[in-house]
């Protein structure tokens, strides 16, 4: 869509640099900040949610001879009993 702002000429020569080292438009550069304002007021704006949690269960101990903390181990401890 196209539209019309005014615009400090200060600013506007900062993002005619900065269009011109990111290969870019001024009008793309304005039109991702103003995104990026938006989905800042948007997080704040937001409720905090609820912490995700996640159930743990109970399953025992391990089986005698099974390290948990040895990878090559229980690899071969597991292929066994497959």
């Amino acid at each position: 869509m196209r539209t019309t702002i005014t615009i400090d000429d200060a600013l506007l020569d900062q993002l005619k640099v900065r269009a011109a080292q990111e290969n870019t438009t001024v009008s793309a550069l304005i039109e991702d900040d103003v995104r990026v304002g938006e989905l800042r007021r948007t997080q704040q704006a937001a409720p905090e949610r609820a912490r995700f949690r996640l159930r743990t269960y109970d399953l025992g101990k391990p089986n005698p001879g099974v390290d948990l903390n040895d990878n090559a181990a229980l690899l071969e401890f597991m292929e066994k009993q497959a």
